[in-house]
Parts: structure tokens; C-alpha cells; sequence
């Protein structure tokens, strides 16, 4: 059994972590910056600080995004799950990118939310736990989401590569749709999906063929792919009836169109 939903209400093109390659990721610099190019879905990361705030990041430590090195000390944990949000708000997380965006904060989810709902914007929420805070994550996530997108027509897709996380989004919040994200077709994959009820399987983009597009699709899930920037390979996606791609080339590809531009 899946969560009924009726029709599919998302979008082809997906942009990856808001236009995550020209703005500095799962920040709301980068989602703004995807809306301009036309896209009205975001694939973006969620996770916990230390006090169970959900807010947006992709790695588990901060090095890469934030300038937490310099601000928090050598000494500091550089791991982003073990700070408190009053201590991860302040830190930058625009001007690793470039210059223009020095300064961009890290925002909470519920930031993302707003923007969101004010311009009727959807999402492929990642949950993206600290590692062994899978069920509290996928606990804390669902039930801010539920509350967050309370009312709105389309709610978020929760995805994770953590079954773990995503078994605890269901039992939490199970009216809210699912899907399984998988980088290989890990054993026993299928049977996963459905124990979970999610309306899609998300993979890597190279895994998919024929017979597991129809595979999917006789299950009653959508068959979505991450992360697609070539042309050829958005092309042959479509010629095999998949249902969705998450790209970080929103300045390639329009998503009002069927081809690239």
C-alpha cells in the first residue's frame, strides 16, 4: 500500500539543492536563483543541530560550506550535528562560493517553508541525518513538515538514502509521500520500498533501464533520477518514461520544455 495521492502532483525538472552550482547550495540565495530560471520544485538537505533544529545542509561537517574553521576554532567539533542553532546561524555559508554571497546563512527549514508556500513552490526534502541520528531525524523532520505545510495542497516529498529515517517519517507523519533514494540497487531494494509505502524510487540516474523503469512503475511508484547534466542523458531518461530529474543545470535546461535549451 502507498500513500494515496491523486495524480502526480510534481514536476518534471527538479533543481538540485536550489541551483546549487551557481549559488551556494541549500541556501535561499540558491533557491531564488532557480525560481528565475523557471524551475518550481527544489531538491535541497535537511538534517538537526545539536537542539533539534531542522535546517538545510548536505555534508555532515561544516568545512566545506560554512566558514565554521575560522569562526568556531580548531578546536570545535566540525561535525554540524553537534552545534546548537543559535551557534550554526551565525556562521557563514555564501562566501565559500564566491564573493557575491559572502555572508548567506544557513536556513532553518521552517525559513524554507514560508518562502515557499508564499510562492507555492514544492520540494524534494532530503533527510539527511547525522550519522546515528537516523530515527530522530526522520521523526523531528516529518512531524516539522507536517505541522510547516499544514493546509497546503502538495506537501514535500520526503526522500532519504536512510530507510531507517524514512521508516520513522512514516510512522510519524504516514500521510506525508515518500520516496527511496538509492545510489545502487542494494539487495532487497523493492521490498524496502514497499515496507515504507513510497510513492517513488529515486536513483542514481545511470541505474535505470527499461525493466526497472517498468518494474517501478507496476509497483505503483514514480521513477525519478539525481543528478542529470548532460542532454544525451535527459533525453534517453525521457525516452524510458521516467518521471522526474533533479538537475544542477537549471541554466541548461528549462522546465517548461521538453528538450534542453
Amino acid at each position: 500500500m502507498i500513500v494515496e495521492m491523486s495524480g502526480w502532483p510534481y514536476p518534471f525538472w527538479i533543481a538540485h539543492r536550489g541551483a546549487g552550482k551557481l549559488a551556494p547550495e541549500n541556501t535561499l540565495a540558491a533557491f531564488r536563483l532557480g525560481a528565475q530560471h523557471g524551475y518550481r520544485m527544489f531538491e535541497c538537505d535537511v538534517k538537526l543541530s545539536a537542539d533539534g533544529v531542522p535546517f538545510l545542509m548536505h555534508d555532515a561537517t561544516l568545512a566545506r560550506t560554512t566558514n565554521a574553521p575560522e569562526a568556531l576554532g580548531s578546536e570545535a567539533s566540525p561535525t554540524a550535528g553537534d552545534h546548537a542553532w543559535a551557534i550554526l546561524s551565525q556562521l557563514d555559508a555564501g562566501a565559500w562560493h564566491s564573493p557575491v554571497y559572502a555572508g548567506e546563512p544557513l536556513p532553518t527549514l521552517a525559513s524554507l517553508a514560508r518562502w515557499c508556500r508564499a510562492n507555492h513552490f514544492l520540494l524534494d526534502l532530503e533527510i539527511k541525518p547525522t550519522p546515528g541520528k537516523e530515527q530522530v531525524t526522520g521523526e523531528v523532520v516529518a512531524r516539522a513538515v507536517r505541522q510547516l505545510w499544514q493546509g497546503a495542497e502538495v506537501p514535500p516529498l520526503l526522500t532519504s538514502f536512510r530507510p531507517e529515517a524514512l521508516l520513522a517519517a512514516r510512522d510519524t507523519a504516514p500521510e506525508l509521500p515518500r520516496g527511496l533514494l538509492l545510489d545502487t540497487l542494494i539487495d532487497g531494494w523493492m521490498d524496502i520500498a514497499r515496507g515504507l509505502r513510497c510513492v517513488a524510487v529515486i536513483c542514481n540516474y545511470r541505474l535505470w533501464t527499461p525493466d526497472l523503469v517498468t518494474q517501478v512503475h507496476a509497483e505503483g511508484m514514480r521513477a525519478l533520477s539525481y543528478t542529470v547534466n548532460d542532454t544525451a542523458a535527459a533525453e534517453h531518461l525521457r525516452a524510458l518514461g521516467t518521471d522526474g530529474i533533479v538537475t544542477d543545470a537549471v541554466d541548461r535546461f528549462r522546465p517548461e520544455a521538453n528538450l534542453a535549451g
